[in-house]
């Protein structure tokens, strides 16, 4: 039988390297470092670089922006297929 004693690495609350004080729960929310990379549409950059926003949220308030982008580029999609086009070309008589 092993009955390894624990190493006090293992029993040691973790703590925060500023203060030393033990850590309660998950650490805050912190950029990934994602880079975004303009895509040369205003409207389109403008909701990419909102998913900036969820950078300086917690897991549960990414949805919200998530959301909000999708939909903002799902609008941004569909209005490419309701602009108006090149005026139809006018048929010749001879």
């Amino acid at each position: 039988m092993n009955d390894a004693v624990p190493q006090a690495a293992d029993t040691e609350p973790d703590t925060d390297a500023d203060t030393g004080a033990p850590q309660d729960g998950p650490a805050g929310p912190a950029p990934l470092g994602v880079p975004r990379t303009p895509t040369g549409n205003a409207e389109v950059d403008a909701h990419v670089e909102r998913l900036a926003d969820a950078d300086h949220l917690t897991t549960d308030g990414h949805l919200e922006v998530y959301e909000d982008v999708h939909r903002g580029l799902r609008d941004a999609l569909t209005a490419l297929d309701t602009r108006p086009g090149p005026p139809p070309a006018q048929g010749h008589r001879s």
